[in-house]
């Protein structure tokens, strides 16, 4: 039986690995696809707003080539970090379930790429699940049709269509600057009267300039109510309007997956999707079960960061060091 089975391993849940395995304290990390899966399928050209050492974990230096690390000098990083602390990652191997053990332990179900089933058993359990997996919908007709995507990768299958992509945020902004320079036709559709104001500094000037030169439409404090096969319909201030589209990027967000904690019998604050937790050791309202990274914040899913994120791992880590004690005597 294994002290502690992590949920999750992007750079939160390797950072609370890091510190358990400190400690000596026996664990596993389970993660249902490649280790940092989200950063991975960040787009290819993508640069972090933070500087290197303030996404670093176990004290390995975080070297770029410039002041930012780009995606892939990320992937590269959290790798080295792995092999060289040689943190026990199971990688593509989906939890199922997780239910208690009846003796203050609980049972991992999970399964593998091959469709393997596994139990694992452990005396604690954090969750770092994150939230890439479930981007914030936006409940209208038309929203799952195969030309319609959550996600945006590269700009280069863009070339010479016509896309709609729905955000004001950095993830559209981003989009709508690459999309451009490949030659697509670009419309930017936000609910907002401008652009996030949170918008990287190097990036908003690129945006804001191809926005008053009018080289990429945009329609401001307007929503998508219909998307259809050619075109997207629009509530705009001046009315209804049909765009018409190829592609449509609705780069609206993202958020954590309450379900799963909720059917561990975590609680939640309503108004705000925080899990019910000690905010000194991250542990909910059920003993022994902890939770790690972006799945804190709630509702708000920029509220925790890496750099932020990443801090709570000594405090987990301690916690589950102080149930040993306790429990030993």
């Amino acid at each position: 039986m294994f002290e502690a089975c992590v949920i999750g391993a992007g750079p939160c849940g390797l950072a609370v690995s890091v510190e358990l395995k400190r400690r000596g304290i026996s664990h596993v990390v389970i993660e249902k696809s490649c280790i940092v899966s989200t950063i991975y399928r960040f787009p290819t050209q993508m640069v972090f707003n933070s500087t290197p050492e303030r996404l670093e974990i176990g004290d390995i230096p975080f070297y770029t080539e410039r002041a930012k690390p780009t995606r892939m000098e990320a992937l590269t990083y959290y790798r080295t970090v792995v092999q060289r602390l040689e943190l026990p990652v199971r990688q593509y191997e989906e939890v199922t379930a997780v239910e208690r053990d009846g003796s203050g332990g609980f049972r991992i179900h999970s399964r593998t790429l091959s469709g393997r089933p596994l139990v694992t058993e452990t005396r604690a359990v954090v969750v770092a699940t994150g939230y890439f997996d479930h981007p914030n919908m936006l409940g209208v007709p038309g929203e799952n049709l195969p030309h319609v995507t959550h996600y945006y990768r590269d700009a280069h299958p863009y070339y010479g269509q016509r896309v709609v992509i729905i955000g004001g945020t950095n993830s559209a902004a981003e989009a709508a600057i690459d999309l451009h320079r490949v030659g697509a036709c670009v419309t930017l559709v936000h609910r907002g009267p401008a652009m996030s104001d949170k918008i990287k500094p190097w990036v908003k000037p690129d945006i804001q300039s191809l926005l008053d030169k009018r080289a990429i439409a945009f329609h401001f404090r307007s929503r998508v109510t219909e998307i259809c096969a050619d075109h997207v319909r629009v509530e705009t201030p001046e009315g209804r309007l049909d765009i018409p589209c190829d592609h449509v990027l609705a780069l609206t967000g993202y958020h954590p997956d309450t379900s799963f904690l909720e059917k561990l019998g975590i609680q939640f604050d309503p108004e705000t999707g925080i899990p019910a937790h000690d905010e000194a050791t991250y542990e909910t309202n059920v003993p022994g079960i902890y939770v790690a990274g972006v799945v804190v914040s709630g509702f708000d899913a920029n509220r925790i960061f890496i750099e932020n994120g990443r801090l709570q791992a000594p405090r987990i880590a301690d916690a589950i060091a102080s149930r040993m004690t306790a429990r030993v005597g």
